[in-house]
């Protein structure tokens, strides 16, 4: 993409009172803004900065500065021109305004919308993507459910963000990983186990695995309050299943299975894949090197019979590696999995989408990995999010009260195949239509905000599509496909790189700032990267498709003049490819027709 802000560094790099000051391309550069409001221009330079160096006043500099930028005829302003829009030409500033202490620039329209236009012609689906990864090793831990446990609304969130993570670092060019880390590991596999000798069957679990699982969980905790004995019942039998009890081991593969074969069905629904599914019991036998390692560096100390690291100094609670009786835990295991993950997969980044409640044991740790002497554990990183809660409380599996993810998308698609019917909305298939409205707007709704606020897990929310929702942007990219298909001929032209178009067609105010929204997609995709934050895609997107709106009614695209129909023709068509290639990074369909 060409880059105006370098332009317009240089241009201003250039002229003799920079060069007095002494400031280079790139401190100028770094120098500029973009205004809050487009009336100020699209980039502004500041001149406070060079007041001491010229002893002036800013307001005087930027004064200045502007008027030998117009007595030396760069700007080409046509004459007449009511905004002062340039001539023809390869320059890309059309028009310089001081105000106050800044030299805000304003863009020729034509040179700008026409090389955004081109951009997305020429790189298509690929538009957005980068470089940057160069093919180096990104891990991403996502979802990461309990096996022979409810996959919940609750695990929607590390589900869909971890995903949509995973999607901006590949775009980016990172080689990426995608690591189911299940949590199949632990003593709760003694309590399911004990829970099913007494109360359970093979029939009910084989007809509804988790269901089933879960009553007998619930059930589990019931009778333990009123017998605590069930309590040590459950740890002799996990660790029964640690010893490889052929029983015990049995049930616990059984149950693995069901669970995985449950979950499979929701990950298909969202189009989720995984490259390993290795969980807590993968690394059951390697926690020995970790307690062994961390004897030997002389990091493990005794503290009333249990095994642990003094992390004081950091103003954090001890790191229990080993219980009084032996067994460990999920940071013993953590370690285990990292060091692993570094060996095998030597990863630049390993990732952990994971809840804000486990924030401390995230730092905990890392720090220790860091104690280590592994310099590599910098490259750990835990991308937390806020939490769901229900209208009447929080969730909670030992109480059996949760709300199914596979219940929601379903129930989504449903009330969406009903809306569709009802409005008669056309599409040449009404349940792949209403499959992928219906789960988009489940996602679209966990990916609008930022990833680290609570919220409230409503219905009526979720389910509806009206405002800023995945619908709506879906929709708007069904619009611009709708339009290039009346197009015909016209818009296979129009999206073709080698046809020419005339930017002076792409001026008006709402052409011009879709263009503006476009140009910002690559840079926004690198922000989502930096701060693991996937909002910030859905918001240019919904942006994007507001403004795509303003144009489609401000505008008559399918013109009679065959230039003016081909330039606005290759606008909807770089609007349709960006927002289709945001809802890719967001895991997300984009229907054709709606």
């Amino acid at each position: 993409m060409r880059d105006f802000k370098n332009e317009i560094a240089a241009l201003i790099a250039g002229l003799p009172a920079i060069v007095d000051a002494g400031l280079d391309v790139s401190e100028v550069f770094a120098l500029i803004e973009i205004p809050p409001e487009a009336s100020k221009g699209d980039y502004a330079f500041p001149c406070f900065r060079l007041s001491k160096a010229l002893r002036k006043a800013p307001q005087q500099i930027a004064a200045e500065l502007t008027a030998t930028l117009a007595d030396a005829g760069i700007l080409d302003v046509a004459e007449g021109a009511a905004d002062g829009a340039a001539k023809s030409g390869g320059n890309c500033v059309g028009r310089v305004v001081a105000e106050s202490a800044y030299v805000n620039f304003f863009l020729r329209r034509d040179v700008f919308s026409e090389a955004v236009v081109n951009e997305v012609r020429v790189k298509s689906v690929d538009y957005g993507k980068g470089t940057i990864g160069n093919g180096r090793k990104v891990i991403v831990e996502f979802s990461s459910p309990n096996i022979a446990k409810p996959f919940h609304i609750g695990h929607i969130r590390s589900t869909v963000i971890g995903n949509a993570i995973e999607h901006i670092y590949s775009f980016l060019g990172y080689d990426t990983v995608r690591i189911n880390h299940l949590g199949d590991y632990g003593t709760q596999f003694g309590k399911m186990i004990v829970a099913y000798r007494r109360w359970g069957n093979r029939a009910d679990v084989e007809r509804a695995p988790i269901q089933s699982l879960l009553s007998y969980y619930t059930k589990f905790h019931e009778e333990a309050a009123l017998d605590p004995s069930l309590e040590d019942e459950a740890r002799e039998v996990f660790a029964k299943l640690e010893n490889g009890g052929e029983e015990e081991l049995a049930l616990w593969k059984w149950f693995r299975e069901e669970s995985l074969g449950e979950f499979g069905r929701v990950y298909k629904m969202l189009g989720i894949e995984f490259d390993s599914y290795a969980g807590e019991s993968f690394y059951s036998d390697k926690m020995d090197r970790v307690t062994d390692e961390l004897k030997a560096k002389g990091l493990l100390l005794e503290s009333e019979g249990a095994q642990v690291v003094d992390l004081s100094q950091w103003d954090m609670p001890p790191a229990l590696i080993r219980k009084s009786d032996g067994s460990t835990l999920y940071i013993t295991r953590d370690i285990a999995a990292a060091i692993y993950r570094k060996e095998h997969y030597d990863f630049e980044k390993n990732i952990y989408v994971v809840a804000s409640q486990q924030n401390l044991h995230f730092k905990q740790w890392f720090k220790v990995v860091e104690l280590m002497g592994y310099d590599w554990a910098s490259g750990c990183v835990h991308v937390p999010f806020g939490l769901v809660s229900l209208e009447d409380g929080v969730m909670s599996t030992r109480e059996g009260r949760v709300v199914f993810l596979e219940d929601v998308l379903n129930r989504a698609v449903s009330q969406t195949r009903e809306i569709i019917v009802e409005k008669n909305v056309s599409t040449d298939n009404i349940d792949e239509t209403a499959r992928q409205v219906g789960i988009g707007a489940v996602v679209f709704n966990e990916l609008a905000n930022n990833r680290i606020k609570d919220y409230v897990f409503s219905w009526d929310k979720v389910l509806n599509f009206e405002g800023e929702t995945g619908p709506y942007v879906q929709y708007v990219h069904a619009r611009a496909a709708s339009v290039l298909r009346k197009a015909e001929a016209d818009a296979v032209r129009a999206a073709d790189p080698d046809t020419a178009i005339d930017g002076s067609y792409l001026g008006s105010d709402s052409a011009y700032e879709l263009a503006r929204l476009i140009y910002k997609f690559p840079a926004v995709i690198m922000d989502a990267g930096e701060k693991y934050e996937p909002s910030v895609v859905t918001r240019l997107i919904v942006d994007i498709a507001q403004t795509f709106n303003r144009f489609y009614h401000d505008e008559y695209i399918l013109v009679d003049d065959a230039a003016e129909k081909i330039a606005k023709l290759a606008l909807v068509y770089a609007v349709k490819q960006t927002v289709g290639n945001g809802l890719a990074l967001l895991g997300i369909e984009a229907p054709e027709r709606m």
